[in-house]
């Protein structure tokens, strides 16, 4: 019997069937809770039975070919669903929330340039000088707090340093990003609270840009060029075609995006990634002494195979625009309607036996296009380069401590903010040595 096979015994699609029979909301709760507790057999029985499940709230899509199929036509699933909410925060577009746009093609490719595969060097020296100092600081405790003494403080830590985006302070620029994507990503339900927040916090935050950007254009004017590896001043001093320019509004929320596209989503996934390294044992030892490897790319697959095992972001939402079939040609061939929420299960995607070798195993020789944790298509994170250095620096350094361990519960316990943002975790550490 096949992983798939032991993993569809539980019923899922019938239990969810006769409840949403009853009642429909009361079916699409089912559903919604499984997606937060039972996730991997739930995909497991999708996967095999039902790809595509269209519901009254939303479709589910858990396989690889059909996922990276959603991920790639912008023209059919839309990231419009997130332009409301972001817009309103930052008071105006956004390239991340724009499909197949001018605006889109134009701040996409620029910001690429903007971080290109060439920082990594640089990043990946602030991140582990960073890490080194708060790992030194925690020692003597005997454990670290390593959401906020470790991963957000690297996360506003580069955001300070290699964005060149310094809030008034680190607890303010936080609050900031939490505030905007906690609205953009977790309010389902629409509650004008956490959105009026969201706008609030956008609005102190691009107030703060303006005037930041104010003091660069001052200062190149006064010919003191901001850093070279400082991506703000990289942005204010890049002289473009009268038609290409970009405005101070638009710089300056393209500098906000490279916040809230970055510190929520590097954070979470850190967490993740630490949790399912320390639970292996043999997984642990191994990455443990790769870390001690002068070369990051020794280490580095450790993390991306933890982070298949538990994604922070498991599905990715699209809006579909107009009526499509996916899975066409083959059993499961499904017709989502216009207007559906289509949530792209990536974290299912990984693991479908179809695509990717002994799914349920801890294995680093994984082809990198079976990893989708930086999205896949238009969409894809265009920072992927420094983005991922941080994460695996971060990983790298901490796992270079003698005693790491977690702790037992209720000590050890992750403590989140509306079930999805990590906001502690509590990490044992070895007093002595370094």
């Amino acid at each position: 019997m096949n992983p798939s096979d032991q993993m569809t015994a539980d019923g899922y699609l019938d239990r969810y069937e006769a409840a949403a029979e009853r009642d429909p909301l009361g079916g699409i709760a089912l559903l919604a809770g499984w997606l937060r507790t039972d996730w991997r057999p739930l995909f497991a029985e999708l996967r095999a039975h039902r790809p595509v499940l269209v519901t009254p709230a939303f479709a589910l899509v858990t396989r690889f070919t059909d996922v990276t199929d959603v991920l790639s036509r912008g023209e059919v699933f839309t990231v419009s669903g997130y332009a409301p909410r972001l817009e309103a925060a930052l008071g105006g577009p956004v390239m991340l929330t724009r499909d197949g746009t001018p605006l889109n093609w134009r701040e996409k490719a620029l910001m690429q340039v903007m971080l290109p595969p060439d920082d990594v060097p640089h990043v990946r020296e602030l991140v582990g000088r960073t890490a080194d100092e708060a790992l030194d600081a925690a020692r003597p405790r005997g454990r670290i707090e390593a959401v906020g003494e470790l991963f957000r403080h690297i996360c506003m830590t580069v955001c300070a340093q290699y964005f060149g985006f310094p809030g008034p302070d680190a607890q303010t620029l936080s609050r900031w990003s939490r505030a905007v994507m906690t609205d953009a990503t977790a309010n389902l339900a629409g509650d004008p609270q956490i959105h009026a927040a969201a706008v609030r916090a956008g609005g102190e935050m691009m107030d703060h840009l303006h005037r930041l950007l104010a003091e660069r254009r001052a200062q190149l004017a006064a010919g003191r060029p901001p850093a070279p590896q400082d991506v703000f001043g990289r942005l204010v001093r890049t002289v473009l075609p009268e038609e290409l320019a970009l405005d101070d509004r638009r710089v300056a929320i393209n500098v906000a995006a490279l916040l809230l596209g970055f510190a929520e989503n590097a954070s979470g996934s850190m967490v993740h990634v630490v949790q399912q390294i320390l639970r292996r044992p043999q997984v642990h030892r191994a990455a443990a002494e790769a870390a001690h490897d002068p070369d990051p790319a020794v280490f580095d697959p450790h993390v991306w195979e933890a982070l298949r095992l538990d994604p922070f972001l498991k599905m990715i939402p699209r809006t579909c625009a107009h009526d499509h079939v996916l899975a066409a040609g083959t059993p499961h061939e499904t017709r989502v309607p216009a207007g559906t929420l289509v949530l792209a299960a990536v974290a299912s995607a990984m693991f479908d036996e179809a695509v990717v070798a002994e799914p349920e195993e801890f294995r680093l020789d994984r082809p990198r296009h079976v990893g989708l944790h930086f999205g896949h298509g238009p969409h894809a994170c265009p920072g992927v380069h420094p983005g991922a250095a941080v994460i695996c620096e971060t990983v790298r350094r901490l796992l270079r401590r003698p005693g790491l361990r977690l702790l037992p519960p209720p000590d050890g316990l992750v403590v989140r903010d509306r079930d999805v943002f990590p906001d502690r975790f509590p990490l044992g550490l070895d007093q002595k040595g370094s």
